[in-house]
Order: C-alpha cells, then structure tokens, then sequence
C-alpha cells in the first residue's frame, strides 16, 4: 500500500484548540476517510507544524472523494481557522507533501 505524508502549518496560539478538535474527531468523518480508502492516517504536531502520514492506493482519488463529501466539508471549514500558509508549498499543490527517503519495515 503506497504511503503519502505532507506538512500543515498552524496558526500561532491555535496548537491546543487543535489538538482538543482531533481527539475528538466526527465519527461520520472517521467512516467517509475510511471509506475513501486511506488508513493508518496519523497527524504528528511539534509547534505550529504538523506533519500528516496516511496510507492509500490512490491519493488524489481519496481527496477528491473527500472534497466532495458535505461532512468533510463541514469539517474542512471547521479547520481552516487553523492553518496559515506552509511557506515552501508549491503554487498549484493540494498539500505540501514530502519525499520520502528512507523506509524500514
């Protein structure tokens, strides 16, 4: 199963808020991620920067799903009080997602 991950970055001040949100994800939400494919998703934070790790077949595919989908989309515009801008995101990239470069099993 491909692995993906990429980099967020939160607001400053907004680190607790946001942990609080995530322990207490939309069990709705949890099924329709579920459902578009993606498992072993986990989001690590140090400071304002989160870096996230999911695995999935088809990564586009997952995140068009969940674009689509109107409770992803509630909590999408729950969470984007959250982040700013990650400063070496690509202009045109969904994410900023990282390279892998080293994997042990």
């Amino acid at each position: 199963m491909p692995r993906y991950a990429f980099k967020l970055r939160l607001k400053p001040g907004v680190a607790a808020e946001y942990d609080a949100a995530h322990r207490q994800v939309w069990p709705e939400l949890l099924a329709k991620i579920k459902e578009a494919g993606i498992s072993k998703y986990s989001i690590f934070r140090r400071g304002q920067d989160l870096f996230l790790f999911l695995h999935v077949e088809d990564f586009d595919h997952a995140w068009d799903q969940l674009a689509a989908d109107p409770v992803n989309q509630r909590w999408q515009k729950e969470m984007a009080r959250f982040f700013e801008p990650v400063p070496d995101q690509k202009p045109g990239e969904r994410f900023a997602m990282m390279e892998e470069v080293f994997y042990l099993e």
